[in-house]
């Protein structure tokens, strides 16, 4: 890891960017975007926000955040009462409000609040393999590469710790799985080196390889196949990539969109033109792309243009 750079920084800024970038074009067919494409912040749209306006995948990346933050570690409870907070008293949000609410989500956080039995709380079934905990993961990526990185966590601690987290709101493995693939890559960002794409390879590489041995039906590891050979699936046409709300889909999409562009700029642009579930996959590629390409490659009119931009950079200042 560079030592002269914020990580936290790089890596939350880039998600919330990325989400505020798609925000206005949500829900939107790629049709529909290519009419008037997106090329820079924007406001109003979807949600009819201002520009620079967050969502959901901000909100709960950023409760994620700040428990880690103030506890110093990965405390389940506390995390799922912080997405209590941003669910009934719009904690964590731009204005005040929650908005924005995925289904799955909402669902875990009501079963929480009954039960209080945080293992418990996420859906298991098929249905649950929205994206809701791809889209805030990178707290947990970040916190257990430094795990990795200081020796403390193995691999295997890593996944179980992602898996829990993830797990929290979308608990089925397919979920499990993009949270683990996805937190391969940032550990191979922060520690690799080489280009992006290479970066992104041996992470996946090293991903597949854990799984391969981690699980006794490999059936929902391949679901992710298009992601073993990053060379190859950089040639897929744009009309085979999907960029809806199914996890698979805003992997695969945020990860094209990193692959066949070389900056941040370019990749997020790429990203949230793609149409459909456009905050998600901005926020998810975005944080790859923040972590890669660093801070201070996001221009300066998307970052000045954030709600709340002073508070949640003031919330990554975690000693690594």
């Amino acid at each position: 890891m560079t030592e002269n750079t914020n990580i936290w920084l790089d890596g939350i800024m880039g998600v919330v960017v990325g989400d505020a970038l798609g925000c206005p074009v949500q829900f939107e067919s790629r049709e529909e975007v290519a009419r008037h494409p997106v090329t820079g912040m924007r406001g109003y749209g979807t949600f009819s926000l201002p520009e620079g306006s967050w969502t959901d995948d901000s909100s709960l990346t950023i409760a994620l955040l700040e428990s880690i933050r103030r506890t110093g570690k990965i405390d389940l409870n506390d995390i799922m009462g912080n997405f209590m907070k941003w669910l009934y008293d719009g904690e964590f949000t731009p204005y005040g409000e929650s908005y924005d609410i995925g289904r799955g989500t909402m669902q875990a956080i009501n079963r929480y609040r009954r039960n209080r039995k945080a293992k418990k709380c996420g859906g298991d079934e098929e249905r649950n393999n929205g994206n809701g905990s791809l889209m805030r993961i990178m707290p947990a990526c970040i916190y257990c590469s430094v795990m990795e990185s200081s020796g403390v966590y193995s691999d295997r601690d890593a996944i179980d710790v992602i898996h829990s987290v993830g797990g929290l709101t979308h608990a089925h493995i397919r979920s499990n799985i993009a949270c683990g693939l996805y937190f391969f890559m940032v550990k191979q960002i922060l520690m690799g080196s080489g280009s992006l794409q290479e970066r992104m390879q041996d992470g996946l590489t090293q991903g597949f390889a854990f799984y391969d041995t981690y699980l006794a039906d490999k059936e929902n590891l391949h679901y992710y196949d298009r992601l073993r050979d990053l060379a190859a699936f950089a040639d897929v046409p744009p009309d085979k990539i999907r960029s809806t709300g199914y996890v698979v889909d805003a992997l695969e999409a945020a990860a094209w969109s990193l692959i066949t562009t070389d900056s941040f700029e370019a990749a997020l642009l790429k990203a949230v033109n793609l149409g459909d579930d456009t905050d998600t996959v901005g926020a998810i590629a975005g944080g790859l792309a923040g972590l890669y390409y660093g801070y201070d490659a996001i221009p300066e009119d998307w970052l000045s243009a954030i709600k709340r931009r002073d508070w949640i950079e003031d919330l990554c200042r975690i000693k690594q």
